[in-house]
């Protein structure tokens, strides 16, 4: 996991910690001291961590159907261990429906000056998360949310990429490399946080030539997965990445420290010439937490896997039980008197087709074990369990892709779908709430480091493309001026964001395609229905409702614009039919009366003639009123 570590190459020009001279290290706030003070408070956030770490690695083994380590028991290890799928399935289905939902921002300004900044953030962050493959970071966080309670964003700033011009980076954190101070249900209001991963001892001597003969190889004895492959930490060392805030003046700052075996390679606040306003100006610890099903006390939660790994452990176990007693009704066994007469191994090798034995054969020689068949009430008790595990996870048939008989049309599949639905409902509105705070994070550094401009390649409402370029100039702090001699201060934009998901459900799509198609059956897209169909659209909600209001709005408009320029046309070429003696007005009426249509789809069927009869046809009164003013002025003395 790449983090601020890139940044703090790329950012500090200093010495690592800052130290420059022998005399500037007198005067700095981070030396040994601290750093065996922050110690102690990460591991007393290490010890408060360790029950949820425990669970977190044990869950992950029920996700790869390793549960069995669990349940068997150590003297019996060669049992029957059937592994049932139900509860992966349950994660799996839900995932989906996380990857079907995948959010999307949009940027609301609160002013109106404000408007073409918001729209301009509307169309550049979707673009810097793409570059980020933020698709597959959700999928990740989605997965972990599932599995183990609760999934982590990092969202950080890069100076490394784009060739040093530095952009925005966002990516999924281990749960398993973060603490944070105990009972706090928001990790913003934890005093300090640490994130802690494990480096090559080679590569960091590299980075800071400082460390060489000073690195140890401690690993902090960090919780680690179980791997199938073998993990080899012998050469690594913890590096400690040490976020805390402060309070100057009227505002919260933020401060970075890095160490690694008691030595400091990096802190912010040893260099407040570089660092006037903390590490990030937002103030804020750049992490995001989702959890699923929230606790009290803490910002993570508890996933699936713990609601129904108990339902899914009976199914295994019972599973287990009608295996061995299916095998055993299969493959009966024998009771064998010691004196018996019968060969052994002729006759448990079933391709012999004769058994010797030694004198006569008694009835009690051999005599198969009796074994009795399961009833179906065992069979019936794990359904029940499958049922309840499918029923507590929300994992009814409907939602996976099964439907009841005599169901096809794909509006009626989406609508039970969306019924049977609102467990993932929840879970992705908590997952868009989380993403709102990661694309919150975004305009901050955009705001903060955006200094030179940069191009970005947009799609226009139209889906053409356009080069746009783009700066933080607009979104700075912006200093209001004096007022009668009185400083205003200064202003920063703020805006609100939206999420939308970009459905990708197939049922969803058909079934937005099956209501376009009714609506214009219905006539709502005829100009002349225009305000029927606005008071109709009114009562409705639906995906993209404001876009066939507008397109419907237009239409109606549009309509009456050709219906008003038709009729003054029609009176223009009346007066010229009096002074000419021709009747092409006449003939006009006739063709609109046969059949043809204006633009719009209505014909004309006033049966007037001349200027008085066009009164007759309804017309708009606006229009009325102006083919009148043209009438009176044209009129002959």
């Amino acid at each position: 996991m790449s983090n601020d570590t890139t940044q703090v190459n790329n950012r500090s020009g200093a010495a690592p910690g800052g130290v420059k001279d022998g005399f500037k290290a007198l005067s700095q706030v981070i030396g040994p001291e601290q750093i065996a003070k922050a110690q102690q408070i990460l591991n007393t956030y290490r010890s408060g961590k360790k029950n949820l770490e425990e669970k977190v690695i044990q869950n992950e083994q029920w996700y790869k159907l390793r549960h069995w380590e669990y349940l068997r028991k150590q003297e019996n290890k060669d049992e029957v261990e059937p592994v049932s799928a139900w509860l992966f399935n349950s994660i799996a289905n839900k995932h989906a429906d996380a990857m079907d939902n995948f959010p999307a921002p949009g940027f609301l300004p609160r002013e109106e000056r404000d408007k073409p900044q918001a729209q301009m953030l509307s169309a550049v962050v979707p673009v810097i998360l793409q570059q980020n493959d933020f698709e597959e970071t959700y999928d990740t966080e989605a997965s972990d949310k599932l599995k183990e309670g609760g999934g982590i964003y990092g969202v950080f700033w890069d100076p490394g990429k784009l060739g040093g011009l530095g952009d925005v980076s966002v990516e999924p954190v281990d749960v398993l490399s973060v603490f944070w101070e105990p009972g706090v249900s928001d990790i913003q209001k934890s005093r300090h946080f640490f994130c802690v991963r494990l480096e090559h001892n080679e590569k960091l001597v590299a980075q800071y030539p400082q460390l060489e003969n000073k690195l140890s190889c401690d690993t902090m004895g960090l919780s680690q997965y179980i791997h199938d492959d073998t993990v080899d930490n012998k050469d690594k060392s913890a590096v400690v990445d040490w976020y805390y805030k402060k309070r100057k003046g009227n505002r919260t700052v933020l401060h970075l420290v890095k160490y690694v075996n008691g030595e400091v390679l990096f802190a912010s606040e040893n260099e407040p010439e570089k660092y006037p306003n903390g590490w990030y100006e937002h103030g804020m610890y750049p992490f995001v937490f989702d959890p699923l099903f929230k606790i009290k006390g803490s910002p993570w939660g508890f996933g699936y896997i713990d609601v129904a790994k108990s339902a899914q452990q009976y199914i295994d176990l019972g599973g287990q039980g009608i295996l061995e007693n299916v095998l055993e009704n299969a493959s009966p066994r024998y009771f064998y008197r010691g004196d018996g007469s019968v060969n052994e191994e002729e006759f448990l090798n079933r391709k012999k087709k004769l058994v010797h034995v030694d004198g006569n054969l008694g009835q009690d020689s051999l005599r198969p074990i009796d074994t009795k068949p399961l009833s179906d009430t065992a069979i019936v008790a794990v359904s029940n369990k499958v049922e309840e595990l499918k029923e507590v996870t929300g994992n009814r048939d409907v939602s996976t892709g099964g439907t009841t008989s005599g169901v096809t049309a794909a509006a009626a599949i989406a609508a039970m779908q969306e019924a049977g639905s609102k467990l993932s409902r929840d879970m992705n509105k908590g997952s868009w709430r989380a993403f709102r705070k990661v694309c919150r994070m975004i305009m901050e550094l955009v705001r903060q480091f955006y200094t030179l401009p940069r191009y970005f390649r947009i799609l226009d409402q139209q889906g053409a493309e356009k080069f746009v370029q783009f700066s933080n100039a607009q979104i700075r702090p912006q200093h209001q001026g004096y007022v009668a001699g009185q400083d205003m201060g200064f202003r920063v934009p703020e805006f609100d964001i939206e999420i939308v998901a970009q459905k990708q459900n197939p049922y969803s799509k058909m079934a937005q395609n099956e209501m376009a198609l009714q609506f214009f059956g219905r006539g709502f897209f005829n100009p002349q229905l225009a305000d029927q169909a606005l008071a109709c659209l009114d009562m409705m909600d639906f995906d993209r409702k404001q876009f066939v209001v507008q397109k419907i709005s237009q239409n109606g408009t549009m309509y009456q614009q050709m219906m008003a320029m038709q009729q003054q046309m029609m009176a223009m070429q009346a007066r010229l039919d009096r002074y000419e003696g021709t009747a092409l007005a006449q003939q006009m009426m006739a063709a609109n009366q046969g059949g043809a249509s204006p633009p719009g789809g209505l014909p004309v069927t006033s049966q007037a003639e001349g200027f008085g009869g066009l009164e007759a046809m309804g017309e708009h009164h606006s229009t009325k009123n102006a083919r009148q003013r043209a009438a009176q002025s044209t009129a002959p003395a």
